[in-house]
């Protein structure tokens, strides 16, 4: 059995690490929409800090969204808990503290990749000028340490709590990109259908790997069917409903309690919102509304949140200098 350190620790590094990788991966798809839509709809990026939920932050410290301060804030900045330099500060940490229970490998990728990203950090104005490298980068280091943990990590607890975190973590940012495409970056209703249209669902898609897996099962890209696609597919792995899905089974493996029981808040919890989401279809999320309905989803996404913390993490012991 893990200690709930160990396992806080575990769970905690994946969620960070999927942190700076999603961020990585909306700025990579931002900039390329900059570049594709002319004139009052390129430039848009605010809504990237509705994405990351830091609006209300930013907006307390900087004078204006412009790129260089959005892409600053969101890469470099250590005074935002949510910069990929602070997430991979908070994953390197984590790591040290379980270097003994994860593969050397991985440690060595965390290591590397904090290294990385703090030495990219101290030329900012780089990563502005160029921001693709960058993300690119982030975004290739953590995929690898994703294949380290599938290739060579024992399934057991520790795996476990790594994909626990790491799916809800993406399943959290593939329900909050989606809805500020729909509720924010549109112009207006009157755009619906247009080019610009069709240029930010692709880019929706591009911002969670998507467009390739979608266009060779749906084919033309249409609203409804990129919401689907998003929310509801059982196969793509960034579809909430798949994390979900599969952060079920790990949760389950965890306590060793069988799918449809439950034996614990975080089980009852993460329960109702997989079986909310497995049976709803998209035309019935639509006709409800689909910003309410990602509104609901992220709030019980933070109930399920202070439900695994309060099942798993809330009993850890007070870290005292003789401890460390």
């Amino acid at each position: 059995m893990m200690l709930s350190s160990q396992a806080d620790a575990v769970y905690w590094m994946s969620r960070y690490l999927e942190r700076a990788g999603n961020i990585a991966r909306f700025l990579e798809v931002n900039w390329h929409l900059n570049l594709d839509l002319p004139g009052e709809y390129a430039e848009q990026w605010k809504p990237l800090l509705v994405t990351t939920g830091d609006s209300e932050d930013f907006e307390a410290r900087y004078s204006a969204g412009t790129m260089e301060h959005v892409i600053f804030f969101l890469t470099a900045d250590p005074a935002n808990p949510n910069s990929i330099r602070s997430c991979l500060q908070a994953a390197r940490r984590n790591a040290m503290r379980i270097r003994d229970l994860i593969p050397t490998e991985m440690w060595e990728a965390v290591n590397t990749f904090y290294h990385s990203v703090q030495n990219a950090s101290k030329a900012s104005e780089i990563i502005s000028e160029d921001p693709f490298s960058y993300c690119a980068d982030v975004k290739w280091r953590n995929l690898v340490i994703g294949g380290i943990a599938s290739d060579i990590m024992a399934n057991e607890e520790a795996w476990h709590f790594f994909q626990l975190g790491r799916l809800l973590e993406r399943a959290d940012k593939t329900s909050r990109i989606l809805d500020v495409k729909y509720y924010v970056l549109l112009p207006s209703l009157d755009h619906v259908g247009s080019v610009t249209d069709s240029v930010q669902w692709s880019a929706l898609l591009k911002a969670t790997g998507g467009f390739q897996a979608f266009r060779h099962a749906h084919g033309r890209i249409e609203p409804q069917r990129v919401a689907d696609f998003m929310l509801l597919d059982h196969d793509f792995p960034r579809s909430v409903l798949y994390c979900l899905t599969q952060a079920q089974q790990s949760l389950h493996q965890i306590t060793g309690t069988r799918i449809g029981h439950f034996s614990n808040p975080a089980e009852l919890r993460l329960g109702q919102v997989c079986a909310s989401l497995s049976y709803h279809t998209i035309e019935e999320i639509f006709d409800f509304g689909l910003h309410e309905f990602i509104d609901g989803l992220q709030a019980r996404l933070n109930t399920l949140d202070t439900s695994i913390y309060d099942t798993f993490f809330a009993m850890l012991p007070a870290i005292t200098s003789e401890s460390d």
